[in-house]
Formats: C-alpha cells, sequence, structure tokens
C-alpha cells in the first residue's frame, strides 16, 4: 500500500482524508464506498454574498503566549517605574505615534498597517481556539482538548470549507489552508498538546496543510517553568541557512512517501493515473475525488514543492526576514501566497518547556531582548516590504495577534514578569484591504482596560472573513445539526477598513 502524507486530516469514521490512497486494486472502494460517502456528505454552505473580496489571500502570524502591549504597540512612557518597566519609546511612521524600543523596523513599516491597541475580551487563558474560531467560551478542558467536539472551525478551516464548497471540482496546486512550521503544539516537552488550528465540527478533514520544518537552531536558550531549568536550541532564535520545510504527517512511519521523494517514485504518477480512470468511470464515487484529488496536488504539484523551498530565495530575502525559524517561515508564506495559496498561517509556538515562546511569566527583559522583539521586527517588516515590492500586499491581508495580553503591573521575579491579561491588548494587520496609518482604540494609563473603541477577537474574523469575500454569517452546522455564524457574534469593524 501506497500513503500519501499531508495533515492527517481523519474523517468522522476515521478513515484520512489527503493521508492515504491505496493503488493497483483500488481496495479503498470496496470498504462501502457509497455508504462511506453519504456520510460524509456535509450540508451545503450558506450562500456566502456580502463579503468585500479585497483580499485573494491571507497571512496570518500567531504570536502563541501573548507579547506585552507596553513594550510593543500601547507603551506608556509617562506610567510607573512598576508598569512602564525598563524599556523606552521610539517615534514611528505615524506621525505621533510611538513603539517600543525593540521595534525599530516595524516602527518604518507601520504606516502600511492598522494597530488595534483595544483588543479585549474576558477570557485570560491561552485560549488559541477563542481566539481563532467562533468558539463563544474557551474555559475548563477545551484548551488542552484539540479534538473536543465542542470546537469550533478555525478560520483557515473556514476559507478551506468555503472553498471547496464554491468549487467542488476544482483541485489547487496550493492547499488553501497550511500552516507551518510543524503541527502546532508538538515540540512542547511532556505536555499535551494545545486546541486552536483545527477542523472543529466541520471535522479533522477541514485541519490544515501541517509542513515539518527540517533543520537546526543556533542559539541556545535557558527557559525556566515551576522550578524545572533547561536549556534549548531553539530554533526561534535562529537557525542555519540549510533548513527547510516539508509536507509530512506528525509522526508518520518512514516508509510512507513524503514530497522530497517524489523524484525517487516516479511509477506513482502511472499508478495514480490508471487510479483515477478506474475511479472516474464511477459516477457514485465522483464526490470521492474531493479528497483523493488534494492527496494527489501535493505529490505532482511542482508549484507547491517549490514554494515550500525557501532555500531557493537569494540569501539577502532571506536575510531581510531574519534568520530564524519565524522569519523562514514568513518567507516561506509569502511564497504560499505568491503560488497560489488562499490562507497560510505561521504560529510562533512554544519550543520546549511551558512557558516558552511570547509567555513572559519569567525573563521578560532578557527574552524580549535576546530572542522574541529582535525576531518578531525583522520577520514582520521583511514580510510587509517584500509583499509591497512584488505588489502584493494590496491583495494579501496580514493578520498579527494572539490570545491577549499581558498584565500592567511587573511580577517581582528574576527579569522580571507579566502574566496573563484580556482585558486590554494590541494586534497589527496589513493589506488586503486594512487600512493603511491607522491606530484604532486606545487604553488607559497604564494599558490595563480599554476607554475607546473595544475590538473583539471576533470581530477580527468577522472582518478577516468579509475582506477574502466570504459572508460572516454564513453557518456551518455543528455535530448537534445547529446551524451556527463562521464568526461567532463577530461583526465587520470599518473601523479597521481602507
Amino acid at each position: 500500500m501506497l500513503r500519501i502524507l499531508g495533515s492527517p486530516r481523519s474523517l468522522c469514521d476515521g478513515v484520512a482524508r489527503r493521508e492515504f490512497l491505496q493503488v493497483g486494486a483500488l481496495s479503498v472502494l470496496g470498504l462501502g464506498l457509497a455508504d462511506w460517502l453519504h456520510a460524509q456528505e456535509t450540508r451545503k454552505l450558506a450562500s456566502p454574498a456580502g463579503g468585500s473580496g479585497r483580499a485573494k489571500a491571507c497571512i496570518l502570524l500567531y504570536l502563541y503566549g501573548s507579547p506585552s502591549q507596553l513594550e510593543t504597540f500601547d507603551v506608556k512612557p509617562n506610567a510607573p517605574s512598576g508598569i512602564r518597566g525598563e524599556l523606552g519609546s521610539i517615534a514611528t511612521a505615524i506621525p505621533g505615534y510611538r513603539v517600543g524600543e525593540l521595534l525599530p523596523q516595524t516602527a518604518q513599516v507601520i504606516d502600511r498597517t492598522t494597530v488595534v491597541r483595544s483588543m479585549t475580551h474576558p477570557y485570560p487563558v491561552h485560549g488559541v481556539a477563542y481566539a481563532t474560531s467562533g468558539l463563544p467560551d474557551p474555559r475548563g478542558s477545551l484548551e488542552v482538548s484539540p479534538r473536543d467536539p465542542g470546537h469550533w472551525p478555525f478560520v483557515g478551516s473556514v476559507v478551506d470549507y468555503v472553498a471547496e464548497r464554491r468549487a467542488p471540482s476544482r483541485v489547487p496546486a496550493v492547499p488553501p489552508n497550511v500552516a507551518l512550521p510543524w503541527a502546532f503544539s508538538t515540540h512542547r516537552t511532556n505536555q499535551p498538546h494545545r486546541a486552536g488550528p483545527y477542523g472543529g465540527f466541520l471535522g479533522a478533514a477541514y485541519d490544515p496543510v501541517w509542513t515539518e520544518f527540517q533543520g537546526e537552531g543556533t542559539k541556545v536558550f535557558v527557559q525556566e517553568n515551576r522550578g524545572v531549568v533547561q536549556e534549548f536550541r531553539d530554533p526561534y532564535g535562529g537557525i542555519k541557512p540549510d533548513g527547510r520545510f516539508q509536507v509530512s504527517a506528525a509522526g508518520a512511519p518512514s516508509d510512507q512517501l513524503t514530497l522530497d521523494r517524489l523524484d525517487r517514485r516516479r511509477s506513482l504518477l502511472r499508478q495514480l493515473d490508471e487510479a483515477r480512470r478506474q475511479v472516474d468511470a464511477a459516477e457514485s464515487v465522483r464526490s470521492f475525488d474531493r479528497y483523493r484529488g488534494m492527496a494527489y496536488a501535493l505529490l505532482t504539484s511542482p508549484r507547491l514543492r517549490e514554494a515550500l523551498d525557501v532555500r531557493r530565495e537569494p540569501m539577502a530575502v532571506r536575510e531581510s526576514y531574519g534568520m530564524t525559524l519565524f522569519g523562514q517561515a514568513a518567507l516561506v508564506a509569502r511564497r504560499l501566497v505568491e503560488a497560489g495559496g488562499r490562507f497560510v498561517s505561521v504560529f510562533w509556538d512554544e519550543y520546549g518547556l511551558a512557558d516558552s515562546a511570547w509567555d513572559t511569566h519569567y525573563q521578560h527583559y532578557p527574552r524580549l531582548k535576546d530572542e522574541l522583539c529582535p525576531s518578531f521586527d525583522r520577520a514582520f517588516s521583511g514580510l510587509i516590504r517584500d509583499l509591497e515590492a512584488r505588489g502584493l500586499l494590496a491583495e494579501t491581508a496580514v493578520l498579527c495577534f494572539s490570545e491577549h495580553g499581558r498584565t500592567p503591573l511587573l511580577a517581582n521575579v528574576k527579569g522580571g514578569g507579566r502574566d496573563h491579561w484580556s482585558r486590554a491588548y494590541s494586534a497589527i494587520f496589513a493589506g488586503g484591504g486594512f487600512a493603511a496609518g491607522r491606530v484604532v482604540g486606545k487604553t488607559d494609563r497604564v494599558a490595563g482596560d480599554v476607554v475607546e473603541t473595544p475590538v473583539s477577537p471576533k470581530d477580527v474574523l468577522a472582518t478577516t472573513y468579509h475582506l477574502l469575500g466570504i459572508d460572516p454569517a454564513t453557518t456551518v452546522h455543528d455535530r448537534q445539526g445547529r446551524p451556527l455564524p463562521v464568526a461567532g457574534e463577530g461583526k465587520v469593524r470599518r473601523e479597521l477598513l481602507a
């Protein structure tokens, strides 16, 4: 049996979409396929009229753990030192607006963006699913239960689903929902995986197609969590130039076929062509092509393989994004969009112990100075400049946000620390119909509460769908058959639009 790897997209009966084809005898067609296809057929999507459609594609930059608003986009130079902290601020390309001193490159391109300083919601937990889906309440065990039936579909999964419903016979050369650098939350040490970027009640068939990063970190960091101290060579701090991204299933057996081995299996194409002729001959199995076709595309599309190969870029371009995992993944995101990708996510994920990434309960200032802000600054500014230079920024929406912010009051721990805070935090958007040179919302004197223009994560989702030409009121059915709007209670925020 030949397995074709992509995302482990399990259907509700356990059969995995994009995961396998049995070539030759086509034994998959002997498993009661007519009944199976009937069971998989979902309800038709509600008419997605009403979206603006300004954006042809979207890149999500997700900063897991949550940056401090006070050191990034909502500085408070006149606040008391126990809130202001030890860093200063710098002027930006927006007159009168200042950002944290560790973001000099972002300050230069911020006139191409909309900054929202008034993000707010009532749940100060690592609710990645809450931030990226219509899920109304992230509390309880949902945060560490990725397959809980109560989860709503990730924004990229909705984009994938809508694209498939609008053109069910089209097999894209680049999957419409790709995420980097690896399956989310799989590089945590001895911890359960977190929820977030999954198909939710649409089913695992609509999980993102994940890449896997192959390469080594170049910078050693000391991590600390609840008395445990370990050294990690964190790739978010730096990687070698030969690092690469490929599509593969996490934990797949070594005898399964991945993209970089395709050239050694040329007979595969002949086998798949014969399989296609046999399958297409039966009218009753045509809907199976939606699933089989994506697997075929993953293997046979030179456009996808080339887009993932960041080593094809000139070194000057690579260095403009920063030679870090986040920077190079952002560059691949641009390459995927340029190749025809619809929704590409780049996660700054935990690596090693919990309380890593942007979750700065400990060593707040050393981590901001040594890794977090410099790596983000290069990657974000590099992406904006590159998209603009290639004429792609106007048609590519760029989202950069997290699940919450950090406490105004600094904790008295080694290196300083800020804990979870969701009452007020910041996000930044660009391109694809977002306004340029705009600062939305205001917080009080300590960046603790919103005092002007509150914006919820659901509003961000609704606005993103609108820009992608998807009506935020479009409904999909949960596992109880209830029609639910893809953006939850979110509303399109005109303040963010050009």
